[in-house]
């Protein structure tokens, strides 16, 4: 596919591929690959982190070879990593693949980075030690799943996207509507394009009708996990000594309850129980994003095996490079 700007003066095209965890994006970002000579971009918060492979469903060796991911492996699991962060490198990512005639193909489920990455960020107040301060007394008082009520009620919004076990996330959300008396989702709502976007974007998203077979494909890929040495992983990261709890890295969904397995908190089953929990609250979560996303193009993924996708993909593709 030509990425040169057109005779009318267009912006060349990229793709970006959302989708619940479990919906077969990664599968459909290859077929794509094949067809299109697409450079593949990763739009995940965990596959960012070296050492940190099963438990995040990075693609193995042998396809990152074949089809090279940017983005994967770019930070140690005790680094931090923001949307900012991904948006300043998925940008020189993309200007790289223009400059060189491709197509990107950004894939993932990190809903956050994707719309960092469209709309920019939004303004937003700075931090309030004393506002920080009442927070965490409501949360030492009342538990974090108070402070999470707490902002259910005064930014819904946000409350839907926001894992109720990520604190920082949780504390940050709250303090925005203290401080500013907006919610952080109007705030984000308010944001125009970024102007500095160097291609226009056919956005196609994965999303599955039948829940319960999401649900069924989410546990049995979390067992998969475990058959193919995911507390290994995870014992390797604590034997580091530098890792814990509430890094982000750690905080991701598996890690944190196999983490805790490890620790002796809890047994494997109640593990295998949250974990699973867990990982279905992230498909909610991302779900929630995407029934509000503009400009989204809507793929069947109920079988993610279909050989139909990729040619409906293809499909869309073509619509969007006329």
């Amino acid at each position: 596919m030509s990425t040169t700007v057109d005779g009318a003066g267009r912006r060349p095209l990229a793709i970006c591929l959302m989708g619940p965890t479990a919906s077969g994006k990664t599968a459909l970002a290859l077929a794509l690959a094949d067809h299109l000579g697409c450079e593949l971009i990763s739009v995940d918060s965990a596959q960012v982190y070296r050492g940190m492979d099963i438990g995040t469903a990075k693609p193995e060796p042998a396809v990152l070879a074949r089809y090279p991911h940017r983005l994967i492996d770019i930070r140690d699991p005790a680094e931090p990593y923001s949307a900012a962060g991904f948006r300043h490198d998925a940008l020189a990512a993309i200007a790289e693949i223009l400059a060189a005639g491709r197509t990107p193909l950004l894939v993932g489920g990190t809903m956050l980075y994707f719309r960092t990455l469209i709309h920019g960020l939004a303004p937003m107040p700075g931090a309030d030690p004393a506002i920080r301060a009442g927070i965490a007394e409501l949360a030492a008082r009342e538990g974090w799943a108070a402070v999470h009520r707490r902002l259910a009620e005064v930014d819904p919004g946000s409350a839907a996207r926001i894992d109720p076990a990520n604190r920082q996330r949780v504390q940050r959300a709250l303090e925005v509507f203290l401080a500013s008396g907006r919610p952080m989702s109007s705030l984000h709502a308010a944001q125009l394009p970024a102007p500095d976007l160097p291609c226009r974007l056919l956005q196609l998203a994965l999303v599955p009708e039948d829940r319960a077979a999401l649900h069924r494909r989410i546990a049995d890929r979390f067992h998969a996990m475990l058959a193919t040495g995911f507390l290994d992983e995870v014992r390797a990261l604590k034997a580091r000594g530098d890792l814990h709890p509430d890094l982000p890295s750690i905080r991701s969904v598996g890690y944190r309850q196999a983490w805790d397995y490890l620790e002796g908190h809890v047994s494997r089953e109640v593990m295998i129980e949250r974990a699973v929990a867990a990982t279905r609250q992230l498909a909610k979560r991302q779900l929630t994003w995407l029934r509000s996303w503009p400009d989204l193009q809507i793929l069947p993924a109920d079988d993610p095996q279909s050989d139909k996708l990729p040619g409906m993909a293809l499909k869309l593709v073509e619509v969007a490079a006329t």
